[in-house]
């Protein structure tokens, strides 16, 4: 595959909000945990997370969705806990740190009281 891993990540980060709403009608969600060699990593989680038809919706539909979308040799991981699904010692993520993900300072009755005077 002629794209880096992180052309790869940005691409399927662009496109994981399509590809997830099949996965939200069942009660889930995904998450992309990186990419190394061509190979997406990502983590199904709420009711799909431990779903017996996991592989199946990880195969037929978030690695069919992402060729289409991407590139024809791309393959998806499903990050279960077995051996064979694990993420690897190095991958690719994004630096980027999302804003609705950032800590929100809490103000209590006596902080806001202070900012009157």
């Amino acid at each position: 595959m002629t794209f880096s891993d992180q052309e790869i990540y940005e691409a399927v980060e662009h496109h994981l909000p399509t590809v997830n709403e099949y996965v939200n009608s069942h009660g889930g969600s995904i998450e992309l945990l990186g990419t190394n060699s061509g190979i997406v990593y990502i983590l199904l989680t709420g009711a799909c997370h431990g779903c017996s038809m996991s592989l199946m919706t990880t195969k037929m539909v978030v690695q069919k969705r992402l060729r289409e979308l991407i590139h024809p040799e791309l393959q998806v991981v499903n990050v279960d806990g077995s051996q064979e699904n694990a993420l690897p010692e190095s991958y690719y993520k994004s630096d980027k740190i999302k804003e609705e993900s950032l800590p929100t300072e809490k103000k209590g009755l006596l902080n806001r009281v202070k900012e009157l005077f």
